[in-house]
């Protein structure tokens, strides 16, 4: 484990501010996710409303919206689910490490390629509606769409804990403030979960009930990131405690991924 030493501080400092402004940003270009608690007046409650004349005939729904609709709602519990399983054998990793690399020395790089490897799916694999595999570009997605903007954000995210911790496995990346890159970032991702934007056909029947259940589960992975996020920085500061936050913080990251594998729309 690395102690904070005094150097390392000033930059430290400069990393929490970039990644507090970061934050921010992503957060003054869209309202919070979580539901509106502010009951708002029940129509069916309201005097002088004849309600016999509002429920006309429902017209049915044109099959390729339908298709469309299911095929959206696929490929997104497809993404969260991949990358629960990603997170759930990282998890395993580093709790197994100390026995696992003994025998197999290369595996104590395992657990940052899950990183790497959610990281690189969800850049390619998250939007199809983007090329390769749509007709819209990068630039003009992330330019135009929140929701792919944020998407690209976190899978960034990912890669550069990935990486960090790829390279300090490798003994390359030793100065004290490395050490504290995942818990710093990590923190900003899990507040960036609380502002997620989740796009959908709010013309869906039950489209209201289904925001409110995504929201709830956003904000599920938001609070056990944060937690992750926590004990690993406490895992890196020296007390007696230090051993037990190395046991707590991959044990959550267990918990993400069971979670992320659970995931429905």
């Amino acid at each position: 484990m690395l102690p904070i030493q005094v150097p390392a501080f000033q930059r430290i400092c400069k990393l929490v501010l970039m990644s507090l402004l970061f934050v921010f940003f992503m957060i003054s270009m869209e309202s919070p996710a979580w539901p509106n608690q502010q009951e708002k007046p029940d129509m069916k409650d309201m005097p002088g409303m004849n309600h016999a004349d509002m429920q006309g005939p429902t017209a049915p729904e044109d099959p390729a919206v339908v298709a469309k609709r299911l095929a959206d709602k696929r490929e997104s519990e497809l993404n969260h689910h991949l990358a629960g399983v990603f997170v759930v054998l990282a998890g395993l990793f580093i709790l197994g490490e100390d026995k696992l690399a003994k025998r197999w020395p290369l595996l104590r790089y395992a657990w940052p390629v899950c990183f790497l490897a959610a990281g690189l799916f969800l850049l390619i694999f998250s939007d199809t509606e983007i090329w390769p595999f749509g007709p819209q570009t990068p630039w003009y997605a992330i330019t135009h769409n929140v929701e792919d903007l944020q998407h690209k954000t976190f899978a960034v995210i990912l890669l550069a804990l990935g990486y960090v911790e790829f390279e300090r496995t490798r003994g390359r990346f030793k100065a004290a403030w490395t050490a504290w890159f995942f818990p710093i970032v990590g923190m900003a991702g899990a507040v960036l979960l609380l502002f997620h934007v989740h796009g959908g056909d709010m013309n869906a029947p039950g489209a209201m009930e289904t925001m409110e259940r995504i929201q709830k589960e956003h904000f599920w992975f938001a609070s056990t990131g944060f937690g992750i996020a926590l004990m690993n920085g406490l895992a890196e500061t020296r007390s007696k405690w230090s051993q037990t936050f190395k046991y707590i913080w991959p044990t959550l990251l267990i918990v993400l991924g069971v979670l992320l594998i659970r995931y429905t729309e």
